[in-house]
C-alpha cells in the first residue's frame, strides 16, 4: 500500500483562500485517490497523512471508528493490511491510478477555529464532437432534408420581400412634409380699381397689364339691397363672366349703411312700426338735436309728422342701424347672393358709421378752426362714428360671406383711422386686409413723418397685412410715383391701383412687381426693418432663397445708408429701381457696395443678395 502511494505521490501548488489575511502558496503533498474500480481496497481502513500548509500534521480519517492514537493506528495498519492491499491491486489498476491525476486544493476558512475547505477537481467532461462530413453527406439528398431546406429558403426570401414591400409602402404612404400654403389671391397680386359698375372697353387690357389678381367695381349705394333684381343680377354676372376667362376675381365695393326713400326697407318702416328699429327713428315734435349731415345740413329728416329719421348722407338717404336684427338679416342675404353670383371679394364703405348711438345729445366742437359751426368738420361726431361694437358687427358679416364662398375677401374700402375700434372683443381684427395709418400719403408727402412711417412698418413685422391705396399718391404729390410703388410692392400688403391713372409706360414695372411678389422670399419669407437716419429700408428673406433688400429715399437730396454693419453682406446685386433713380457711380450687376450706394431723391432700389451665415 505504501509503495502504491509513493508511486502516485506528486507535489502540487495549494492555493489557500483567506478573506481576512494575505494568502500564500506552499508546497504540499498530495495523494492520488484509489479508484473506485479497485473493489478490493478496504476504504474504511485507509488513512492518509497529509502535511498541511501551516506545518502541522492533519489526519484524514476515512470511516475509522478507532479512538487510538495516530502511531498505534499506523502500526496496526502496517501489520494487518500491508500485504493484503498490495495483493489486491493489480497492474492494470495501478495504471488506471497513475493516469488519473487530480489536484487537491486546501482553501483556508475561518482562521480562528482552523476550518478549511478541500477542492478536488473532478474528471473533465469530454468535449462535444459533431458529425463528420461523411456522416452529414448521408443526409444531403435525403428527401426530408431537401424539402426542409427549400421551405426555409423560400420562407426567408418571402419574409425579406415582405419587409422590403412594407418599407416601400411606409415611404410612399407616409404623410409628406406639407408645402407652405400659397398666399391667398388678394395677397399674392395687386388689385385694379375701377370707379364704375360696368366693364369698359379697355378694362380687361388694363388688368392684364397691371398683372392684377383682382378687379374692384363699385355697386351703387341705392342698389345694395336690390341685388336680387334681375337687372342688377345681370350686370354683376356680366362683370364676373368677363374676368373668369382670365382667372381674375371680382371685388365689389358696397354701401350698406343707408337706403333711399323709395327702398323696400323704408317703405315697410313707414307702414309698420315694428320695422322702424332698422333706422335711428325718433318721435318728437321738433328736430331731436343739432347733428349735421356730411352735406352740411341738418342730419334729420321728418318722414311723418313728429317722426324724424337720421340721414347723414344727404336728403332722402336714411341711415341704417347695422347691428339691428332686421338689417343683419337683410345684409346677410345680400352677401350670400353676391357670393352665389360669383363675387369673391367685398369691400365695405362708410364703415365708421355702422354703429350709431341712441343717445341723441349734441356733439361737441372739434376745435378745428378751418370750419364754422354750420359745417360737418366743426364737430367731433362721437355719437355717430367709431362706436363700441363696430369690430364685432363687421366680423359677423365677414363670417356670413366667408361661409358663402371659398377664398373670400372681406375688408373695408377706406382708411380706418382708428384701427383699434375695428377689433372684436377678443382682440381679433374684424377684416382681412385693413387700411389705416395714411401710410401712402405720408410716404408720398415731402413733409413726411418718419416716426409715423416706422410705427406702421413695425406693425407689419407682427404679421399685419394692409391695403395700400395708391390713389392717395396723387393727392399729396405730383412727382413720379414709381419710387413709392416699388417701395410698397414688397411690403406685407396689397397695393390697390386706380385704373384711371394707369400709365402704359409703367407696364414693365408691374410685370417685374408680379415676379417679385411670386418669389418664395416674398410669399413665405420673413420681413425685417433696417435702421437708417434718412432712408427707409426693409428685407424679405426665406432660407434657401435669395433675399431682397429694398431702400427708399423719401427726402429731396441724395442719401447713403450704412447697412453693412446690420448683418447684411457688403455687396449685392441690382434687381430693379424706380424711374427717378440715377444709376451713376453706383456700380452695376452683382458688384454693388451698399455702403457706397447713393439713393436719388424720392427713388427706390431693389437689391438681391445671398444671406450671411450666422455664426
Amino acid at each position: 500500500m505504501k509503495n502504491i502511494l509513493k508511486r502516485n505521490r506528486k507535489t502540487v501548488q495549494v492555493v489557500s483562500v483567506d478573506y481576512s489575511e494575505k494568502q500564500t502558496e506552499k508546497e504540499v503533498e498530495t495523494y492520488k485517490p484509489i479508484s473506485e474500480e479497485s473493489e478490493d481496497i478496504k476504504k474504511d481502513e485507509s488513512d492518509v497523512h497529509i502535511k498541511s500548509e501551516n506545518g502541522f500534521v492533519e489526519n484524514l480519517d476515512l470511516k475509522s471508528d478507532n479512538s487510538t492514537t495516530e502511531n498505534q493506528k499506523m502500526t496496526q495498519e502496517d501489520t494487518v493490511n500491508d500485504g493484503a492491499d498490495e495483493q489486491m491491486l493489480r497492474v492494470e489498476d495501478n495504471d488506471k491510478l497513475t493516469g488519473k491525476r487530480d489536484e487537491v486544493k486546501f482553501i483556508k476558512g475561518d482562521h480562528q477555529n482552523g476550518d478549511a475547505k478541500i477542492d478536488i477537481s473532478g474528471t473533465p467532461t469530454p468535449a462535444f464532437t459533431g458529425m463528420s462530413k461523411e456522416e452529414l453527406m448521408k443526409y444531403a439528398n435525403d428527401p426530408f432534408w431537401v424539402r426542409l431546406r427549400w421551405i426555409f429558403f423560400i420562407t426567408f426570401w418571402l419574409i425579406w420581400l415582405a419587409m422590403l414591400g412594407g418599407a416601400i409602402f411606409i415611404i410612399i404612404d407616409a404623410p409628406k412634409c406639407a408645402a407652405p400654403a400659397p398666399l391667398p389671391w388678394y395677397k399674392r397680386g395687386v388689385l385694379a380699381k375701377f370707379s364704375s359698375f360696368s366693364i369698359g372697353d379697355d378694362d380687361i387690357a388694363k388688368v392684364l397689364q397691371i398683372k392684377a389678381s383682382g378687379a374692384i367695381y363699385e355697386l351703387p349705394a341705392e342698389l345694395t339691397y336690390t341685388v336680387h333684381d334681375k337687372e342688377v343680377e345681370e350686370k354683376i354676372k356680366d362683370i364676373v363672366n368677363h374676368y373668369n376667362d382670365i382667372n381674375v376675381n371680382v371685388i365689389l365695393d358696397i354701401v350698406p349703411n343707408f337706403v333711399p326713400k323709395q327702398s323696400r326697407l323704408m317703405t315697410e318702416a313707414l307702414n309698420d312700426e315694428t320695422k322702424r328699429s332698422a333706422f335711428i327713428w325718433i318721435e318728437k315734435p321738433e328736430i331731436p338735436n343739432k347733428w349735421l349731415s356730411l352735406v352740411n345740413g341738418s342730419a334729420w329728416s321728418e318722414v311723418l309728422p313728429g317722426n324724424y329719421v337720421l340721414n347723414q348722407f344727404g336728403d332722402d338717404l336714411y341711415d341704417l342701424h347695422m347691428n339691428d336684427t332686421i338689417v343683419k338679416h337683410e345684409l346677410s342675404e345680400v352677401l350670400r347672393h353676391l357670393a352665389a353670383l360669383g363675387v369673391k371679394g367685398i369691400r365695405m364703405k362708410n364703415s365708421k358709421f355702422y354703429i350709431l348711438s341712441k343717445n341723441i345729445q349734441d356733439e361737441i366742437p372739434s376745435g378745428n378752426t378751418q370750419y364754422d359751426l354750420t359745417e360737418y368738420g366743426f364737430w367731433t361726431h362721437t355719437h355717430t362714428t367709431f362706436q363700441e361694437g363696430l369690430g364685432d358687427i363687421l366680423y359677423e358679416y365677414k363670417i356670413v360671406f366667408e361661409n358663402s364662398t371659398d377664398n373670400a375677401l372681406f375688408t373695408v374700402a377706406e382708411d380706418m383711422i382708428r384701427p383699434e375700434v375695428y377689433k372684436t372683443h377678443n382682440g381679433e381684427m374684424s377684416v382681412d386686409t385693413p387700411m389705416y395709418g395714411r401710410f401712402v400719403q405720408s410716404l408720398s408727402s415731402k413733409a413726411y413723418n418718419s416716426t409715423e412711417l416706422i410705427k406702421v412698418l413695425k406693425n407689419m413685422e407682427t404679421g399685419e397685412w394692409l391695403q395700400w391705396n395708391l390713389e392717395d399718391i396723387s393727392k399729396v404729390s405730383s412727382d413720379n410715383p414709381s419710387g413709392v410703388i416699388y417701395f410698397l410692392s414688397l411690403l406685407p400688403g396689397t397695393p390697390v391701383i386706380p385704373a384711371k391713372s394707369f400709365d402704359e409706360t409703367h407696364g414693365y414695372m408691374y410685370k417685374h412687381i408680379e415676379q417679385l411678389r411670386s418669389s418664395p422670399s416674398y410669399m413665405h419669407g420673413d420681413f425685417h426693418i433696417f435702421n437708417s437716419e434718412h432712408l427707409l429700408a426693409y428685407a424679405r428673406l426665406k432660407s434657401g432663397n435669395p433675399g431682397y433688400f429694398v431702400i427708399f429715399n423719401p427726402t429731396d437730396i441724395e442719401r447713403k445708408g450704412n447697412f453693412a454693419l446690420q448683418g447684411l453682406p457688403e455687396k449685392m446685386s441690382m434687381q430693379s429701381f424706380s424711374d427717378n433713380f440715377i444709376a451713376n457711380n453706383n456700380g452695376s450687376g452683382s458688384n454693388i457696395l451698399i455702403d457706397d450706394l447713393e439713393i436719388s431723391p424720392r427713388s427706390t432700389v431693389i437689391l438681391s443678395y445671398v444671406p450671411l451665415k450666422s455664426d
